[in-house]
């Protein structure tokens, strides 16, 4: 019996060989052979997606967590994972999920998935903790079904995808998280990501501008001594907004300490404000700073009065200051957040589920 089912993103080679077309690494699979990221593996001259419907985590979560702050904010999402990834990050928080190379998690079907997000309220479906475009058929199916039943779907992602999974993100996805570590400088991806060249990253989110619809932010993991270089971070920061304008969100977000990076200590507030003011500097309107709760540049600030229109702490929203058109309330301008905030965006939303 073979787990799973049959991935639809893949090329046949002779000999029996398969192409894997999910991600940017291109993984040439000979048969009875898995994959890097541990969930594809070829059976028989065919792709089979292992993890097909074995979530290995599901929690309800703010949106802010993400983190997605220019969409819907207040929502509750209903965030789920497999085993698996396609990078190596020495770094990860989430490796028990990541790193693990073994196929478990509990089976759902998508529409099970969707059942268990409404049972617990949630706006949307985040497909996220490790690289969503390695599940991405799955994903594919949840997020049909997903929006047949008015919820909307969102990727946490590497960004280190292909045009094939683009093309597939836009049947059901509507927003997404690319998060860039270290500035995407090279010599650090290489060596603590396992990823020779960050540039399939920056063609990702063109593909995603130029074929899509689908709601763009953009964080950036900032990592003490190895990963916090400030020319790295200007050349981001353009890159940004040269290709999608001042008003595209970007987060620094501030490393903690983890798996086999352990010996490494946490960002310096100091630092995270260095990458706050180069990108201010370069042009870009809104910029926040992650993992710092309480700092003033967590909230949204009116890019012509400079007033606080969105007041936050952590994951919550404490002061809503934007109309019901998202102009702000002190001089109308119009502030680039897409739908409008939730009722009970002041309620616990974190749930345990699986």
């Amino acid at each position: 019996m073979i787990l799973g089912k049959e991935a639809e993103l893949y090329e046949k080679l002779p000999n029996d060989k398969v192409k894997c077309t999910a991600c940017a690494r291109y993984c040439e699979i000979g048969n009875g052979q898995i994959g890097l990221c541990g969930i594809r593996g070829n059976e028989n001259g065919k792709l089979h997606l292992y993890a097909y419907g074995k979530v290995v985590s599901g929690h309800v979560d703010p949106i802010e967590k993400k983190p997605l702050i220019h969409y819907y904010p207040g929502s509750k999402i209903y965030s789920i994972a497999t085993t698996g990834c396609n990078w190596l990050c020495k770094y990860c928080q989430n490796s028990d999920i990541s790193q693990r190379r073994e196929v478990q998690g509990i089976d759902m079907t998508p529409d099970e998935v969707v059942d268990t997000a409404l049972k617990y309220g949630a706006h949307g479906i985040a497909y996220t903790y490790n690289e969503p475009s390695i599940f991405i058929e799955f994903a594919k199916d949840c997020g049909i079904a997903a929006r047949k039943k008015g919820l909307f779907n969102i990727f946490v992602s590497n960004g280190y995808d292909t045009p094939q999974s683009v093309s597939m993100m836009n049947q059901f996805l509507d927003g997404i998280t690319v998060d860039f570590k270290g500035s995407a400088e090279k010599e650090f991806t290489r060596k603590f990501i396992g990823v020779p060249d960050p540039q399939p990253i920056f063609d990702t989110l063109l593909e995603i501008r130029d074929r899509t619809n689908i709601h763009i932010e953009i964080t950036d993991l900032i990592v003490p001594k190895v990963g916090d270089d400030l020319e790295h971070a200007k050349k981001l920061s353009k890159f940004i907004l040269d290709e999608f304008g001042p008003e595209m969100p970007i987060h620094f977000l501030r490393f903690h300490p983890d798996y086999k990076m352990m010996e490494y200590p946490s960002t310096p507030v100091e630092t995270l404000e260095k990458h706050y003011k180069i990108a201010k500097d370069v042009g870009l309107k809104y910029v926040y700073l992650g993992n710092v709760p309480g700092h003033k540049w967590e909230h949204t600030y009116c890019s012509e009065c400079n007033n606080i229109v969105v007041n936050r702490y952590g994951f919550s929203i404490r002061e809503w200051s934007l109309d019901k058109n998202n102009c702000c309330k002190f001089c109308g301008n119009k502030i680039p957040i897409e739908g409008k905030l939730r009722e009970g965006y002041k309620e616990d939303r974190f749930q345990f589920v699986s």
